[in-house]
C-alpha cells in the first residue's frame, strides 16, 4: 500500500471518529501527491492540490521541506501546476513561517533573476523566523554589494514586519461564556489523561470542557457572529495549575480565530478571564497566541459599616457580585480605553490586560514574533551599522534609589539581557533573560517539538548550559500510545541537543525519573534561571518557572526567555519543629498560616515565594518549592546557607556522574560541562568571592509571612473539599486541616511518590514496615499503597543500603523494566505497590484510583478526576500529606488518631527542620551588577 492509501484509509478512520483529515508533517507523503499533483489525469489530483495548499505543516518538518522545494520550482518555471501561480506559491510560501521556506525565499532573492528577487524580497521582509544561518547568508551578500539584501536589511532594521501589520482593533466585542465556577484548572481545558493526544490538534480539541459545553460555545458564536466568546472563570482563577499550552490551543480552536487560511487547527487570539484573573504561567501562554486575559474583579468581598470584611461560619470570606458575566451576555472590550463594557456602562478597568508588550503580542499573532522580531531587528542594524528606530515598546527598566534588592531581583538582573540602565533594576521591570537549564516533559514534548519544527527551529541555542527530555509522565504504562508517540519525541529531542529520558539508539535503559528532580539535580547555580514544560518546574536552586510547550520552544532555540521582574513575598519561620511532624506538614502550614494572616487573601498568587530554609538540602528543600504551584506562586526561592548550598552541589554533581555513567551524556558533553559549572560556583562560594544568593538586608517585599513552627502539633492535610455547598471553593488547595479532623475517616488508597518525595520518604516508609513488623510480627495494609519512587538513583541507593528489601518484602507487585506495564490497573488489591519511577497517579493519564474513592497521597493535585473520579455514587477525592501519614492510613484502612500516627512515627527521623539561625540577607553594597550583554 502506498503512503498516500495509507492516508485515505487514516481519512476514512478519523471520518468515524468525527475527524478531518490529519495534517501533513511527513516529506514522503507530500512527495507522493506532489507526483499526483503533476499527473494531470490522476484520479487523486485534485485531493492532492488540497492537501498540498490547506493541509501540510509548516516550519522545518520534512513535509515543510518538500513544499517549499516544489514552490521554488514553480517560481522559476521548472514546474507548472495551473493552479499555483508564481504569486500564489510567493503567497503560501510567506505562510510557512521559516525553515525551508526562508531558506528558499533567500535563494531566490540573491538569485540572478531581479522580477523573481524583487518579489522574493518583499515576502522575506514580512518574515521574523529567521536563524543565525539565514542572517549570515543575508550579511555576506550585502558585504559584497548585493543591493537586494541592503533593501531586506533595512527593511528589518525599522521592522517593517511589524509595523506594517495593523493595529488591533479598537473595540472587540465578547459574548461570555462560564467555564466553571471557582478556580479553572488546565486540566478542564485539556485534560491530563488525554495527554497523548496533543499533538493532533483536532482530536484533542474534543477533549475541552464536555461535548455539551463545546456545543454551547458554537451556539453562542452562531447566535453573536460578530463577538468572540470569552471562556470565564467564575468567582475564581483562570488556568490554575499548569500553563498547559494544548489548554490555550483548545480554547482558541473553539473560540479563536484561525492562524493561517493554509494551516488546520492552529489557532490564536483566544479571550479569557476570571474573577480573580489569570494563572500566571497561564497568562503567558495566553500572550504565546496573541490572546487577551482579563481580570474581571466582578464578584468583592463584602464589608461592614467599619470597612471590615464579612465571613461566613467558615472564616472565609463572603463575596458579593459587582456585576454579571453570565453566559450570553455581551460586553465589549475597549482596548484603548484599557476598560470592559455593557453597552455605555463601564465595568471594570483592565489596564494590566493591555500593557504595551500585551498589546505587541496581539498585534504580531504571539510572542515568539516579537522575540525573533527583536532580535532580527538588532541583527540588521548591527550589519547596517545604524540605530535602530524604537518600533516596539520600550522595556520598563524601573530603579529605586536606595532600595536593595530581593533575590529574584538579583538573579534576573545577574541574567539581564540588552538592559539599559546602568543601575539594578527592581520588581515591575520588563526584562529578557538568559535562560540556563530548560526541561521538556513527555505528555506536552510532542507539542514542544510541533512548536521548534513551526518556528523553525533544528538544535538547541549554545547559551543554554543544558536541557533535559523527561519520559516521567508516561512511565506507569508503556501502552500503544506511549509506544506510538515517545520514542519518536525522544529521537527529535536527541537530535536537538537534549539529554533524553530514552535513548534513541537504545544505549542506555529508560529512564522514567520524574522531571523536575532531574531539572534539580542539572541546576548548578542557586543564580540560574530554568525553564520547564510543568508547572512544578520550581527548583530549589535558581528561580523556576513552568511554562507552556511553546515558551520552552523558545527558550531552547533561542536561550532566552523574556517576562516582568515578579514582586516577592518573603516566608520566615520561627519556633520549633517537633520530632513527629514532618517537613510537609511544614509546607501546607505555611498555606494555611498565610491565608490566616492576610484574611483570607492570598499574597503568593503570581508572585515570588522567597522561603528563607537555610539549612535543608536541595532535595528536601524541593517539597516546599513543588508546593508553591499549588500556592499559586508564580516560582520560588530557597535562601540557604553557604556550607548547605556546596552540600547540595555536590550531590548534585554526583547524580549527574551517575547519568555519565549510565550512558546518558550527549556529543556536546553537556552533562561533563554542567559538573564543570558546579565545580566553578562551589569554589566561588568557598573562596567567598560569591557568596550563596542572599537578598539584601533593605530589599523591598510585597509582603512578609512569618511561619510558627510551635502552632504545627497535628500532621496536616490539604483538603479539596469537594462537597462543599459553595462550588467554587472547592479544589482549591486552601483548605488545610489538621488530621484529627478526619477522626477514623475511611481511606480507600494511599499513593507516595511524584515529585513531591524524596529518597528520606522512601527510608521513612521501610522504617515504618521494620517498625509494624517488630510490634506486630508482619505487616498487613487494609487499603492499597502505590509507592512510585522520583528516580532510578533513588531505587538503586535504597538497594545498596538494604530499605529496598523490606519494601520488596511486602510488595505484591514490584515493577520490571524489562517486562512494563501494557495495560494501566483499574482495579486494586490492600497490598503494596512497587511502581516505576514517574508521576503515576499524580499525572492521571495512565493509572488512576477506582472512581469514588478516597485517597490520601503525597501528590500535588486536587484536580477533579485527576487522580481519582467521581462514581455514581460518591465523589472521588484526593487528600494530600505527608508519607508517615499515608502509610499509617493504608495499614490502618483510614485517618489515623493521634496517638496512632505518634506511636508509628516513634523513632523515626522525620526530615528535619530548623528555621536558620541568622538573619539571612546580605549589606546593599554587593548588590549585583546589572549584566550587558
Amino acid at each position: 500500500m502506498s503512503l498516500y492509501q495509507a492516508y485515505l484509509q487514516e481519512i476514512e478512520d478519523r471520518k468515524g471518529e468525527g475527524l478531518h483529515p490529519k495534517p501533513i508533517d511527513g516529506g514522503e507523503l507530500l512527495s507522493e501527491i506532489i507526483a499526483q499533483i503533476k499527473d494531470t489525469k490522476n484520479e487523486h489530483r485534485e485531493d492532492s492540490l488540497n492537501f498540498f495548499i490547506y493541509n501540510t505543516l509548516p516550519g522545518t518538518t520534512s513535509a515543510a521541506v518538500v513544499k517549499a522545494k516544489f514552490l521554488k520550482e514553480i517560481i522559476l518555471g521548472e514546474e507548472s501546476v495551473a493552479e499555483i501561480s508564481v504569486e500564489q506559491a510567493f503567497e503560501f510560501l510567506s505562510h510557512m513561517k521559516g525553515g525551508p521556506s526562508v531558506e528558499v525565499l533567500i535563494d531566490l532573492a540573491l538569485a540572478d533573476d531581479a522580477e523573481i528577487a524583487t518579489a522574493s524580497a518583499e515576502v522575506l521582509k514580512t518574515q521574523v523566523f529567521l536563524y543565525e544561518a539565514d542572517m549570515e547568508r543575508l550579511e555576506t551578500a550585502y558585504k559584497a554589494g548585493n543591493s537586494i539584501a541592503k533593501d531586506i536589511l533595512e527593511s528589518y532594521a525599522k521592522a517593517e514586519f511589524f509595523t506594517k501589520l495593523p493595529e488591533i482593533e479598537e473595540k472587540i466585542e465578547v459574548v461570555t461564556y462560564i467555564a466553571g465556577e471557582g478556580d479553572i484548572s488546565t486540566d478542564l481545558l485539556s485534560p491530563g489523561n488525554q495527554a497523548h493526544s496533543r499533538a493532533d490538534r483536532e482530536l484533542h480539541g474534543k477533549c475541552m470542557i464536555s461535548p455539551e459545553g463545546q456545543q454551547e460555545i458554537v451556539a453562542l458564536k452562531e447566535k453573536h457572529p460578530n463577538a468572540k466568546v470569552m471562556l470565564i472563570a467564575e468567582k475564581g482563577t483562570m488556568g490554575v495549575g499548569s500553563s498547559r499550552m494544548s489548554g490555550v490551543n483548545n480554547v482558541a480552536l473553539w473560540a479563536g480565530e484561525q492562524a493561517s487560511p493554509y494551516v488546520p487547527f492552529v489557532n490564536f487570539a483566544p479571550v479569557v478571564a476570571g474573577t480573580n484573573g489569570i494563572s500566571p504561567i497561564f497568562l503567558t501562554t495566553v500572550g504565546v497566541t496573541g490572546g487577551i486575559g482579563i481580570d474581571l474583579k466582578n464578584w468583592v468581598k463584602k464589608v461592614d459599616e467599619n470597612g471590615k470584611t464579612v465571613v461566613d461560619a467558615n472564616g472565609d470570606p463572603i463575596l458579593e457580585e459587582a456585576y454579571s458575566v453570565a453566559t450570553g451576555t455581551v460586553l465589549t472590550i475597549d482596548t484603548k480605553k484599557k476598560k470592559l463594557y455593557n453597552g455605555d456602562k463601564e465595568l471594570v478597568d483592565i489596564s494590566d490586560s493591555f500593557s504595551p508588550q500585551k498589546v505587541e503580542f496581539m498585534r504580531a499573532g504571539g510572542s515568539y514574533a516579537v522575540v525573533f522580531g527583536k532580535k532580527l531587528q538588532t541583527f540588521a542594524a548591527e550589519t547596517l551599522g545604524i540605530e535602530a528606530p524604537q518600533v516596539y515598546a520600550p522595556s520598563k527598566e524601573i530603579s529605586v534609589e536606595g532600595q536593595g534588592l530581593t533575590a529574584v531581583e538579583k538573579i534576573f538582573n545577574n541574567n539581564a539581557v540588552g538592559v539599559n540602565s546602568e543601575t539594578p533594576l527592581h520588581a515591575g521591570s520588563d526584562v529578557r533573560v538568559k535562560v540556563n537549564i530548560v526541561g521538556s516533559q513527555d505528555t506536552t514534548g510532542p507539542m514542544t517539538a510541533q512548536e521548534l519544527e513551526s518556528m523553525a527551529a533544528s538544535v538547541i541555542s549554545p547559551i543554554v548550559d543544558g536541557a533535559y527530555q523527561s519520559g516521567c509522565h508516561t512511565a506507569s504504562v508503556w501502552d500503544s500510545k506511549a509506544q506510538a508517540n515517545i520514542p519518536k519525541l525522544m529521537s527529535f529531542m536527541s537530535n536537538f541537543g537534549l539529554i533524553t529520558a530514552r535513548d534513541p539508539k537504545g544505549v542506555y535503559p529508560p529512564m522514567t525519573d520524574v522531571i523536575h528532580k532531574v531539572l534539580n539535580d542539572i541546576t548548578v547555580d542557586d543564580r540560574a534561571i530554568i525553564i520547564g514544560g510543568d508547572s512544578h518546574t520550581r527548583m530549589s536552586k535558581g528561580v523556576a518557572f513552568g511554562a507552556d510547550s511553546g515558551t520552552v520552544a523558545l527558550a531552547l532555540a533561542t536561550g532566552e526567555a523574556a517576562m516582568p521582574i515578579p514582586d516577592s513575598v518573603k516566608v520566615t519561620f520561627k519556633g520549633h519543629m517537633k520530632s513527629h511532624m514532618d517537613f510537609r506538614d511544614v509546607v501546607h502550614a505555611t498555606q494555611a498560616q498565610m491565608l490566616k494572616q492576610f484574611g483570607g487573601e492570598n499574597v503568593f498568587q503570581g508572585r515570588i515565594i522567597e522561603v528563607h530554609i537555610g539549612t535543608l538540602l536541595a532535595d528536601q528543600a524541593f517539597t516546599f518549592t513543588d508546593w508553591t504551584a499549588e500556592m499559586k506562586a508564580k516560582a520560588s526561592i530557597c535562601i540557604s546557607t553557604d556550607d548547605t548550598l556546596v552540600q547540595s552541589l555536590e550531590l548534585a554533581k554526583s547524580r549527574i556522574q551517575i547519568m555519565i555513567n549510565k550512558g546518558m551524556e550527549n556529543e556536546a558533553k553537556t552533562l561533563h560541562g554542567l559538573i564543570a559549572l558546579a565545580d566553578k560556583r562551589i569554589a566561588g562560594i568557598k573562596s567567598g568571592e560569591q557568596p550563596a544568593l542572599a537578598p539584601d538586608n533593605n530589599a523591598k517585599y510585597f509582603a512578609e509571612v512569618v511561619v510558627d513552627l510551635d502552632e504545627i502539633s497535628e500532621p496536616m492535610i490539604a483538603d479539596p473539599d469537594v462537597n462543599n455547598d459553595d462550588v467554587s471553593k472547592r479544589y482549591t488547595h486552601d483548605v488545610i486541616r489538621p488530621v484529627s479532623f478526619y477522626k477514623d475517616k475511611p481511606v480507600d488508597l494511599g499513593f507516595v511518590g511524584s515529585c513531591m518525595v524524596h529518597k528520606g520518604d522512601m527510608q521513612i516508609i521501610a522504617q515504618m514496615l521494620r517498625n509494624i513488623e517488630a510490634k506486630q510480627g508482619s505487616v498487613s495494609f487494609k487499603a492499597p499503597l502505590v509507592v512510585a519512587p522520583p528516580t532510578y538513583n533513588i531505587v538503586d541507593e535504597l538497594k545498596a543500603e538494604g530499605d529496598w528489601d523490606i519494601l520488596k518484602k511486602y510488595a505484591g507487585f514490584e515493577f520490571d523494566d524489562s517486562k512494563p506495564k501494557s495495560v494501566a490497573r483499574t482495579k486494586y488489591e490492600n497490598i503494596l505497590y512497587l511502581e516505576r519511577p514517574g508521576c503515576n497517579l499524580c499525572m492521571g493519564n495512565q493509572e488512576k484510583a477506582e472512581p469514588g474513592d478516597t485517597v490520601i497521597a503525597t501528590s500535588t493535585r486536587l484536580f477533579q478526576g485527576r487522580v481519582v473520579a467521581d462514581s455514581n455514587e460518591k465523589k472521588g477525592e484526593s487528600l494530600l500529606g505527608s508519607t508517615p501519614l499515608v502509610v499509617l492510613s493504608t495499614v490502618l484502612g483510614r485517618f489515623p488518631s493521634m496517638d496512632e500516627y505518634l506511636s508509628a512515627v516513634d523513632g523515626i527521623n522525620l526530615t528535619d527542620f530548623a528555621p536558620p539561625l541568622e538573619d539571612m540577607t546580605t549589606a546593599p553594597a554587593e548588590l549585583i551588577a546589572v549584566s550587558s550583554n
